[in-house]
């Protein structure tokens, strides 16, 4: 009896880690198609009661201009996590042009009331402090922004 006691543990030692992990959830913001300077992105996660969580990606190479996004320096000062960033930006993104990036988010996300956020900036032309948002569910999201986001896709 002892012996399938110890094999029991042992096997939900190993299987209990695995049913905590994270998803796999690809993102792709599609900006429209305007001209002008590329735009600054910031993709982020609120939890269900709309504070801040995370950031996933933040798009935008000169650190000055990451204050025009307003609304998720806000959400971030806010939660009174750091404004230092490592490993999670890149490039700014032109009109027309779609932004994909990969995460991973934990399960206990999922279809749990927690949102992505894509805010954007463009120099000299505008901010959307939530261009666009989507639920984050099991089942693949698509919805339209509000400002230089043409579509929000979220998929696991």
């Amino acid at each position: 009896m002892k012996k399938i006691i110890a094999a029991l543990l042992l096997c939900t030692a190993l299987v209990a880690p695995g049913v905590a992990m994270a998803r796999d959830v690809t993102i792709a913001t599609k900006l429209v198609n305007y001209t002008g300077r590329a735009a600054y992105l910031a993709v982020y996660v609120t939890k269900p009661d709309g504070t801040y969580d995370s950031t996933l990606w933040l798009s935008g190479t000169k650190q000055r201009y990451l204050g025009d996004l307003r609304g998720w320096v806000s959400a971030l000062r806010s939660s009174g996590a750091s404004l230092t960033l490592d490993g999670i930006t890149g490039a700014s993104v032109g009109g027309g042009k779609t932004l994909t990036i990969n995460a991973n988010l934990a399960d206990a996300m999922i279809d749990a009331g927690y949102q992505i956020h894509v805010e954007t900036a463009v120099e000299d032309a505008g901010e959307y402090p939530d261009d666009a948002v989507a639920p984050i569910t099991s089942a693949p999201q698509q919805v339209s922004g509000a400002g230089y986001v043409s579509t929000l896709s979220v998929s696991m």
